[in-house]
C-alpha cells in the first residue's frame, strides 16, 4: 500500500532527526549480514514494539554511503494507532506519573534501546503530517567534506571525519571550479551509475573555504544527490588544487554520460551530511509529488531518466 494511503488510514508519522558515526556502518540501508544505521533503528522500533506487528520501516532523506557519518539525517516512519497508543498509555504499576506526547515517548523507548549503540544519536521525533516524506518532500539535502592539507591542523581526534591530504592545495583554484558545477545539470560524469536512476540534478550552491584550523571544507547543497556524486565533485576540485586538472574544464564534463578518469572519488570519511531543509507544512504533500516527477534539462538533446535514489 502507498506510505500516503496507509496515513489517510489513520496511521500515525514520526519524524526522527538523528546523527550518526558512520565510521562502523556498511551505509545507511539494511543490507544481509552487514550493519547499516537503518537496521540498528529499526531492530530497535521492533524491541519497543514486539507484540504490534508489523514493525515499520525507515524512510530516509539521503541513504549515504558506507563510512559517511551524518548531522543532520532525517527519516521518517509510520505507526498504527494500536502501536502508537502502546507507547503513550502509562504502564500499570508505575504510579501516577503524567502522560507524554508521543514523540517524547517514541524519543525516550526507542533512545533506551539504542543507548547501546553510541555512535548513533537520536535528536527528535516529531508527530508529522501524513504529507511528509522524509525522502521526497526535502527541497535540499547539505553535505560537508573535510581535508587537512600540510597548512591545517592535524587532530588525531578528528581523524575518522577527515581526509589527510600531502600536498597543499590551492584553496582559490578549487572555489573558482565548484562555481562552475552550480546549476541544474545532468550529472553522469560524477556518479555511479544505476539502473534506472537519473544523474539530473540542481546543485543550488558548492564553495570550499579554510577554517579557524586551517581546515579546507567544500560546502555543497543540492536538491538531492547519486551515488556517490558528492565525492566525486570533490575528488575533481582536489584534481584542480593539485594543478593536475584545469578548472575550466569541469562544467564541461556535463555533456560526458561516462565516469572519466581524470579525478578520484574521495574516500567516504571525510563526507558528513549536515542537514535536510523542507518546505512548511501546508506544502509537504505537493513538493513529494512534484519531487517524484520526471527531471529534465531544458534542451530538447536531453531525455529525462526516471527518477533515482538519492545517496550521500
Amino acid at each position: 500500500m502507498p506510505r500516503a494511503a496507509n496515513a489517510a488510514l489513520g496511521s500515525t508519522r514520526i519524524r526522527l532527526d538523528l546523527a550518526y558515526d558512520g565510521t562502523d556502518f556498511t551505509g545507511w540501508a539494511r543490507q544481509p549480514g552487514f550493519r547499516t544505521v537503518q537496521a540498528d533503528i529499526e531492530n530497535g522500533l521492533a524491541g519497543i514494539l514486539q507484540s504490534f506487528p508489523p514493525h515499520p520501516t525507515l524512510i530516509v532523506a539521503g541513504r549515504t554511503d558506507a563510512g559517511v557519518h551524518a548531522r543532520g539525517q532525517v527519516a521518517h516512519f509510520d505507526l498504527t494507532a494500536e502501536q502508537a497508543h502502546s507507547l503513550v498509555r502509562i504502564q500499570r504499576g508505575t504510579g501516577n506519573r503524567p502522560p507524554v506526547d508521543l514523540g517524547t515517548a517514541v524519543l525516550r523507548r526507542l533512545g533506551g534501546i539504542l543507548v547501546t549503540k553510541p555512535d548513533i544519536v537520536l535528536r527528535r521525533a516529531t508527530v508529522v503530517p501524513g504529507g511528509f516524506d522524509a525522502r521526497f518532500s526535502a527541497m535540499w539535502r547539505r553535505y560537508e567534506y573535510r581535508i587537512a592539507d600540510p597548512l591545517a591542523l592535524h587532530d588525531p581526534q578528528q581523524r575518522l571525519r577527515t581526509t589527510w591530504h600531502p600536498f597543499k592545495l590551492d584553496l582559490a583554484a578549487m572555489d573558482a571550479a565548484a562555481a562552475t558545477l552550480v546549476g541544474l545539470h545532468d550529472f553522469a560524469a560524477y556518479c555511479k551509475p544505476r539502473p534506472g536512476a537519473t544523474t539530473i540534478r540542481t546543485v543550488q550552491d558548492f564553495r570550499w573555504y579554510r577554517d579557524d584550523d586551517g581546515l579546507i571544507i567544500a560546502s555543497i547543497k543540492a536538491d538531492a544527490f547519486c551515488h556517490s556524486m558528492v565525492r566525486a565533485m570533490v575528488g575533481a576540485c582536489v584534481a584542480v588544487g593539485e594543478g593536475r586538472l584545469d578548472g575550466s574544464t569541469l562544467a564541461h564534463l556535463h555533456f560526458d554520460k561516462h565516469r572519466i578518469s581524470e579525478f578520484k572519488v574521495m574516500q567516504a570519511h571525510g563526507l558528513t551530511l549536515i542537514d535536510v531543509g523542507y518546505p512548511d507544512d501546508a506544502s509537504l504533500a505537493q513538493r513529494a509529488i512534484d519531487t517524484r516527477n520526471r527531471r529534465s534539462l531544458p534542451t530538447s538533446a536531453q531525455v529525462a531518466p526516471t527518477v533515482g535514489a538519492d545517496y550521500g
